[in-house]
């Protein structure tokens, strides 16, 4: 053990490594070095979540019973502009930091704010003491307004830092409240922009959450591109949920009438309020299943426990009622077939919520599910005993779903499934939906980070990821061993499903197109050759039947004002110069790779197939030999063969026939 302590390089290393090299960030330093830990990233989604911070602390507001009133508006120059009219920031000195206000400890220092004790707030949505300070540091421009005691009170920030004192601007009339006035950086994030319609919908579900809120929008008309997005509203939805989910609902079929209600959750054991709850649900005849969450009026798309008490409620109730009316068969139900056909929003207020990250997805506080599930299964069961010929139904209803279910098992109906779970990627294959192969699709990217653009940006009933880890081997030039030991290329053909070699069967391949799609650069070429190379030696028949395809992204997105165009190579770039008009300056931005792009822009241009090109991989040479003998001299294992036929067509690169 001794040897093991003593068998470093000891002196030259030691010496090298020092305190020097510590480095201590200080202030809002940490948020603008890493952005990704406190908001997910630099791309389009962390940008509006800077505005759903600031929204979410003025929601706070009107939670708490202190706001009736919230004005967001989107101007030119990237510009938002939050306002409430509730109690406003403190703004006299800090008792810890007494030279600062508490307005400039909230804007300058994580983990500073009212929401800690529980006595400011019951409950928030707002990161805690983290939200209006990360949203300061990654703005180039803030400026904050508030209104207390009849005396309006004025700050300016730039990057984190206050450019003047706080002020006394004078006294005010009808006005109370705090106004934060944002431009995120171009720094941070590039020359991503606020988008319209994005803002508009986080503002209406804002509005359905707390019936108790008006929210009035404004946006800039020359910033609206749909014709859904109005440039003015003013949103109120007294009914709440059921508001919402009725809009969502458009008038389809259900099985029962839309159930919604609220609740108090359980008092805690020395009396305390805990929360309360919302919810509206209804079962659709024919629908697809879509449940929306909230906590304190902020979105989990990854659910959370708020959800586990929500499913427990409702499946014992339902198998509650079966046992009530003798049905045996209401045994075998389970929480997926209760909410199969169902469309449904939940939404808790509960103190200290705790997040999965600093993205607030996903709800972990432990007693939030039988908070939920108590609140909801008396409410449950007397929403079923009330009418026992629509709780017959829906019982009737969910069975079907479970024995379909059982049907498919017994019949071993899914491949998919089976397979995905014989992988050994945990993490890495995102799965589609569907189950029918003619209609799904796999996405090959490579690495992680291209990865996790194209999960956010596909489809996922229809479409499938497999991030790759950098290049793959080169099978022309591999021995069988190698490609036998080859984890990526076991992966690989795994996922596909229909094996290679004598158990290959083009009946059992799990997706209709194959599709590579790697960076628009040198270095993706080579991976997209090499992948080309492993189909055509080891799947020649997925390229006969028209299963593989190569997507096609671009290199280049030119901006002038509100309008871009992509480019996909340097000539593309000038042919697409020309048709910007006037003479104002065309911001030309090199995408560095598919990671680099923001998910939106990796959807509209290279997986959306209203919108992307493909093309096609095909062996259309008539002489065979001809072809392999070519794959053979620029893949194989002989350098030479590839240096004879880069110094024959050097001067007149063409298009290869693979």
């Amino acid at each position: 053990m001794n040897d093991l302590f003593n068998a470093g390089k000891g002196g030259a290393d030691q010496a090298a490594y020092s305190a020097k090299d510590i480095e201590v960030l200080e202030g809002l330093e940490p948020v603008r070095r890493r952005p990704g830990m406190y908001i997910g990233g630099t791309d389009e989604t962390a940008l509006h979540h800077l505005a759903s911070e600031v929204i979410d602390n003025a929601m706070d507001e009107a939670v708490a019973g202190h706001a009736s009133l919230i004005e967001v508006t989107l101007a030119a120059g990237n510009w938002l502009t939050v306002r409430d009219n509730g109690r406003g920031i403190p703004v006299d000195p800090h008792p810890k930091f007494k030279n600062l206000s508490a307005l400039e400890v909230i804007l300058t220092t994580l983990h500073s704010g009212g929401k800690f004790g529980g006595k400011a707030y019951e409950t928030s949505g707002g990161l805690h003491g983290v939200g209006s300070s990360v949203v300061n540091a990654l703005s180039a421009e803030l400026e904050v307004e508030v209104a207390r005691d009849r005396v309006l009170w004025k700050q300016s920030y730039a990057r984190g830092k206050p450019l003047t004192k706080l002020v006394n601007a004078g006294a005010v009339q009808n006005r109370r409240g705090t106004q934060i006035k944002f431009m995120p950086d171009v720094e941070i994030f590039g020359e991503l922009a606020f988008v319209p319609g994005r803002l508009f919908k986080l503002c209406r579900s804002k509005a359905y959450l707390f019936r108790g809120v008006r929210i009035k929008w404004a946006c800039d008309p020359s910033l609206i591109k749909s014709s859904d997005i109005p440039a003015e509203a003013e949103l109120h939805f007294p009914g709440g949920l059921a508001d919402s989910l009725e809009a969502d609902l458009g008038g389809k079929a259900t099985v029962v009438p839309m159930w919604a209600g609220e609740a108090p959750l359980p008092a805690a054991a020395n009396g305390d309020r805990t929360g309360r709850l919302e919810w509206a649900m209804a079962w659709l005849e024919d629908g697809d299943a879509a449940l929306a969450s909230y906590c304190n009026t902020v979105p989990t798309p990854q659910g959370g426990t708020h959800e586990a008490g929500y499913r427990a409620a409702l499946l014992k109730g339902l198998r509650a009622w079966g046992e009530q009316r003798g049905n045996k068969r209401a045994a075998a139900v389970t929480a997926e077939d209760v909410l199969a056909g169902m469309s449904a929003k939940l939404s808790v207020f509960i103190r200290e919520p705790q997040f999965q990250g600093q993205t607030k997805e996903k709800l972990t506080n432990a007693e939030a599910t039988r908070l939920v599930e108590t609140a909801l299964r008396d409410r449950f069961d007397h929403f079923l005993g009330s009418s026992p010929a629509q709780a017959d139904a829906l019982l009737g209803f969910v069975i079907e779903r479970a024995e379909e279910r059982l049907r498919r098992k017994e019949l071993k109906d899914t491949p998919r499934k089976s397979a995905t779970r014989r992988l050994r990627l945990p993490g890495k294959l995102a799965d589609c939906s569907s189950e029918d192969a003619a209609r799904t699709e796999l996405f090959l990217v490579e690495g992680d980070s291209a990865g996790g653009s194209a999960k956010q940006a596909r489809d996922r009933a229809s479409q499938a990821v497999l991030p790759l880890r950098g290049k793959i081997l080169n099978v022309a030039s591999a021995s069988t061993e190698k490609l036998r030991q080859n984890q990526e290329l076991k992966d690989l053909i795994e996922a596909l499903g229909c094996g290679v070699g004598d158990r290959f069967d083009r009946t059992k391949l799990r997706y209709g197109r194959v599709i590579i799609m790697t960076d628009a650069d040198v270095d993706g070429a080579h991976i997209a050759s090499l992948l080309m190379t492993f189909f055509y030696r080891e799947l020649p028949e997925l390229i006969k039947h028209g299963h593989v395809f190569l997507a096609q992204p671009p290199l280049y997105r030119l901006t002038q004002g509100a309008k871009s165009i992509y480019a996909m190579n340097d000539d593309d770039r000038v042919v697409r110069m020309k048709e910007f008009k006037g003479s104002a300056k065309v911001e030309v931005s090199r995408f560095k790779g598919l990671g680099e792009m923001p998910p939106s822009a990796l959807k509209e241009t290279t997986m959306d197939p209203k919108r992307r090109t493909l093309l096609k991989v095909v062996n259309s040479s008539e002489d065979r030999a001809a072809t392999a003998d070519r794959v053979e001299s620029l893949m194989g294992r002989k350098p030479e063969l590839r240096f004879q036929f880069i110094q024959e067509n050097a001067r007149s690169a063409g298009e290869l026939d693979v």
